[in-house]
């Protein structure tokens, strides 16, 4: 490898594609720290055989110059001695030295990939069993980091960069103490250089770490300006905006431009200056090497060894600079790891929920917020008879899918309580009391698998006779028969190769399968058009036929023949009833439906 590429690759802060990279930082590094090696720990057989090799490999690394030089001194005729022999003794410390790299990284990358396995099946356990208060009040993407690229970090920085740091520090030590022991007023000439290197390294990579902060600034500017103009193309051409996008584009671009320029500038004179100061370094030896020759101080061999020596020297110098960033960006990556480790698990503890034909649910003052001092349910009560139908309506932010989650326990409650048939829900395991419910959310979520196991989510041990009953009620049969595979085809991208009314009506079907005692229906059919809507609303009469069903709907036509529809504003009862005595009230219930008959949104 020449000079220059080992410079470029050596930067601080840049990665092999030599592009800056943020170095974070830790808060807690050495309890961090602790618990990393705690990992180590049970790997002892693989650590201590890593650690056994790297030292192994840097005895071959450093004594092999030796070797060079009383190879040359053999030839200049100034040392005794057998060439042959020397030459192979040299020969097997370089061959050694390769080998050694060679199982040392197929070690650090198995140790690193034994760590990163038990480590990410820790973190995904621990997120599957995160209340859902956690996922809804954490970034979805900064969740999937930690899973992915934290522990990414981890593993290249177990594989890579700490076999090398040992190695490095191994390295200069063992070089230090051999130019030191041949003449040790070479080596201070000769640490010199080094000295010089290290100050560059630091200058520039400063500076290159300035402009490439910058110009990956403007690099997720420039993306989003490119994406709003693709993804918002029609809105562009409609006002006529091309001209004022091409020059917002054209003006991120230039500054990006200037700023990559700048960066390539301070990381491109990094190979030269390097080699430059090698290359200083290469004459204060031959020069002062000479003169101490020819006074008979050292030998020419000596020299040659120095030679190797200085380079061997600088090369792991730079290698620990940049590894350190490296460190740090893996111990604050294990760091965000542990933060989520370190959640309490959702409680599952508590009685099973009582086996019963019945399931009647009991609100009772109910107090909740999802943010203390801003309360979405004020006193809430509200019975569901068993065997009835409650739906529940409103405006946007009243509090209705907030009841369906204090009921299936997504949330505690503040105060009050809640009660199945006589069965307090809070002394019920929270898997008990799922288990007999069944919810359709709003925003369909299904798995990439196949649709039979979708339908089954719910009751893996359905039949197929139940799958086509459930399938059928749901009016989506047509639609799985039309599917190359039927049952069998694999929805990919999480459903992404059919409708989103598609989707919701798999969603409905799933519910049936169940078979749950509670069926909650959030916006169930917002997504399908009205005439399957109707054909869904005639099939679920008779799923809910003798089964207690809670129905959050905002189109006021799919409920009308719910037993009791209970009228929500501000975390408040403020009507309940059946459809015509609602309307005959003319309030609050009477204004949804006539601005909604009148054809406006609500």
């Amino acid at each position: 490898m020449s000079e220059s590429k080992i410079a470029e690759r050596n930067i601080p802060g840049m990665n092999r594609h030599n592009r800056f990279v943020e170095v974070e930082h830790a808060e807690n590094v050495g309890d961090t720290l602790k618990r990393v090696l705690t990992y180590f720990a049970r790997e002892k057989m693989l650590v201590i055989a890593m650690l056994l090799i790297v030292v192994f490999g840097t005895l071959c690394g450093v004594y092999a110059p030796s070797l060079q030089s009383e190879a040359i001194d053999i030839i200049a005729g100034t040392s005794d001695g057998s060439l042959r022999h020397t030459l192979a003794f040299m020969l097997a410390a370089y061959l050694c030295y390769s080998g050694s790299q060679l199982f040392q990284g197929l070690i650090s990358a198995r140790l690193s990939q034994r760590i990163v396995r038990r480590m990410r099946g820790e973190l995904f356990d621990k997120i599957i069993d995160l209340p859902v208060k956690y996922l809804d009040t954490h970034s979805h993407g900064d969740v999937m980091s930690r899973i992915t690229n934290d522990i990414e970090n981890i593993s290249t920085t177990v594989s890579q960069s700490l076999p090398s740091l040992i190695s490095g520090v191994l390295t200069v030590m063992g070089t230090i103490v051999i130019m030191l022991w041949y003449c040790w007023q070479l080596a201070l000439l000769s640490f010199l250089t080094v000295g010089l290197t290290v100050c560059a390294t630091k200058v520039l990579s400063k500076k290159v770490r300035k402009f490439s902060r910058r110009r990956q600034k403007l690099l997720g500017e420039l993306n989003g300006t490119a994406l709003e103009m693709i993804s918002g193309y029609r809105t562009v051409v409609a006002y006529n905006h091309q001209d004022i996008t091409i020059d917002d584009f054209c003006a991120t671009s230039d500054a990006m431009t200037k700023a990559g320029i700048r960066t390539d500038i301070f990381g491109g004179v990094m190979g030269p200056i390097m080699n430059c100061i090698g290359n200083i370094g290469f004459v204060i030896i031959a020069a002062f090497g000479g003169y101490f020759a020819i006074n008979g101080r050292i030998s020419v061999g000596v020299i040659s060894a120095f030679i190797v020596y200085a380079r061997q020297f600088s090369r792991p110098i730079n290698e620990i600079a940049q590894i350190y960033g490296q460190l740090q960006t893996a111990i604050a990556g294990a760091e965000r790891v542990f933060d989520v480790l370190d959640e309490e698990d959702e409680d599952k503890t508590g009685e099973l929920l009582e086996e019963q034909e019945s399931a009647a649910v009991t609100f009772r003052n109910v107090k909740f917020s999802y943010k203390e001092g801003c309360p979405v349910l004020h006193d809430f009560s509200l019975t569901v008879p068993s065997g009835k139908k409650v739906a529940l309506v409103g405006a946007t932010g009243s509090g209705k899918t907030t009841v369906v989650n204090l009921l299936m326990r997504f949330y505690d409650i503040d105060g009050g309580d809640i009660f199945i048939n006589a069965q307090n829900i809070k002394d019920v395991a929270r898997d008990s009391l799922r288990k007999n419910a069944a919810i359709v959310l709003q925003d369909t979520v299904l798995f990439s698998d196949t649709i039979e196991n979708n339908l089954k989510y719910g009751n893996e041990k359905a039949s197929r006779e139940a799958l086509e009953a459930a399938v059928d009620m749901s009016r989506c049969k047509e639609m799985i028969q039309m599917l190359p595979q039927g049952y069998d085809t694999v929805l990919t991208g999480s459903g992404n190769n059919i409708s989103q009314g598609q989707r919701q009506l798999l969603a409905i079907a799933r519910a049936f399968v169940a078979d749950p005692k509670i069926l909650i229906l959030d916006e169930a059919t917002s997504n399908v058009d009205t005439r399957t809507e109707k054909a869904i609303q005639d099939a679920m009469q008779l799923v809910m036929k003798n089964r207690t069903s809670i129905i959050i709907a905002h189109r006021l036509s799919t409920i009308r023949d719910a037993d009791i529809i209970v009228v929500m504003d501000k975390g408040r009862i403020v009507e309940s009833g059946s459809h015509d005595s609602l309307l005959a009230r003319r309030g609050k219930y009477y204004e949804l439906y006539m601005t909604q008959y009148a054809g406006f949104a609500t």
